[in-house]
């Protein structure tokens, strides 16, 4: 049975995506730490701990979440992007990109943001723009 990420990233589910190619894919947390913290993913491997990807995989995925990085930090103000992998919410590997302007903005502890999808969709779409010039 698929992840809700893989139907994510296959359409079956909507997402704000930010950025997309042959393996991977980043969108827009819905419960967001920050405004513009992304998800990035493998499409085609769900296995639910980043370790345990093959080696083509692994490296993939970060020269795509380093590509997103880039991307969002343009779109979204923020003095750095933060990275995060913690894979207990869901049991598919992804990686959070945040935007931060203080180390504490990446506490999964403090209340997650709620933005209205017109919000949701602005800064996705900036971000995916700013991914298509890179």
């Amino acid at each position: 049975m698929a992840t809700i990420f893989t139907k994510i990233a296959n359409g079956e589910i909507p997402s704000y995506k930010c950025a997309e190619n042959q393996d991977f894919y980043a969108f827009l947390d819905i419960s967001p730490l920050a405004k513009g913290h992304t998800l990035v993913i493998p499409k085609k491997v769900e296995d639910d701990y980043i370790f345990h990807l093959d080696a083509a995989t692994y490296e993939g995925l970060w020269a795509f979440a380093r590509k997103v990085a880039t991307a969002l930090k343009a779109a979204v103000p923020c003095k750095r992007v933060g990275v995060a992998v913690l894979g207990m919410e869901v049991p598919h590997t992804h990686i959070h990109l945040v935007p931060l302007q203080t180390e504490g903005d990446m506490d999964f502890r403090k209340p997650h943001l709620s933005l209205e999808p017109a919000e949701m969709k602005a800064i996705a779409d900036a971000i995916f723009a700013e991914y298509e010039k890179l």
